[in-house]
């Protein structure tokens, strides 16, 4: 499992990060939430080994990261961070290719093959990436993410992925959510950034509430779907509803005057 222990990150006498704990398991997807400035990013770059915290300690598969090397790091997780630049005329498939720099697999073009499909980019892989859109670099670069560890291993992996679906459509936010859903059933873990409270409240089950560096809540999503709870870490109105003739929750925004009682989760 992927763990953190009381992790701390603190610069020129101000803590950015406050003693969080977390635990994602494989096959499990955790989402971090919170306003801006809430300590998400930084928490993601200390999670991926990106940063050292001043603090605490960070465990893949109960080996503390400090005594990884890069190689055996890049073994056990992927890291799609919220930007990344391409600097050379690449076309899509050599940009997938990249994710497997670091590890050999026993076949890699059925790896590329299968991982692009599956983020519906296989049409694209003979483009240049510098010519793509927003939405579509955003997909190849989780298809560089997946194919670092979407070889089955007798150990579990995890992918961490920070706010992958902020350049994508409905259509594609939820099919990239469906992908990441899949990584579950190859023992293998996500920890992803969210901003939409919907799309976590659908795919993850587990998420963590962040507020100024904070941890508010990290455990089952059911749990941490509490108007009150919400509310405090947003500084805004919200509203649970239940989607008629199913189990699924919608998280509402709005002015308080415009909230109806009637549509009100009881908890």
């Amino acid at each position: 499992m992927l763990s953190a222990s009381n992790i701390q990150f603190r610069t020129k006498k101000r803590t950015i990060l406050d003693a969080t704990d977390l635990t994602v398991h494989p096959g499990e997807i955790m989402a971090i939430l919170g306003p801006n400035g809430a300590g998400k990013t930084t928490l993601f770059k200390l999670l991926s080994g990106d940063s050292n915290a001043s603090l605490g300690v960070v465990k893949y598969n109960g080996r503390n990261i400090a005594g990884l090397t890069a190689s055996q790091l890049a073994a056990v997780r992927a890291v799609m961070p919220q930007h990344s630049t391409v600097n050379f005329p690449f076309t899509v498939r050599e940009v997938v290719e990249l994710g497997l720099i670091s590890n050999k697999v026993k076949d890699p073009e059925k790896v590329l093959d299968e991982v692009m499909a599956l983020a519906q980019i296989d049409h694209l892989q003979g483009q240049h990436y510098d010519q793509l859109s927003g939405g579509e670099k955003q997909r190849v670069q989780l298809s560089r993410v997946l194919v670092q560890i979407w070889e089955m291993k007798p150990f579990p992996r995890y992918a961490l992925l920070d706010e992958p679906t902020s350049s994508l459509d409905i259509a594609q936010q939820h099919a990239m959510l469906e992908v990441l859903t899949q990584l579950k059933r190859r023992n293998i873990g996500v920890l992803v950034i969210l901003h939409d409270l919907n799309l976590a409240a659908q795919y993850a089950d587990k998420i963590l509430l962040l507020k100024a560096g904070k941890m508010c809540y990290c455990g089952p999503i059911k749990a941490g779907l509490n108007e009150c709870l919400l509310e405090t870490v947003f500084d805004h109105p919200i509203q649970l509803m239940h989607c008629v003739g199913t189990d699924q929750l919608i998280v509402h925004c709005s002015n308080k005057s415009k909230m109806y009682p009637s549509t009100r989760l009881v908890q």
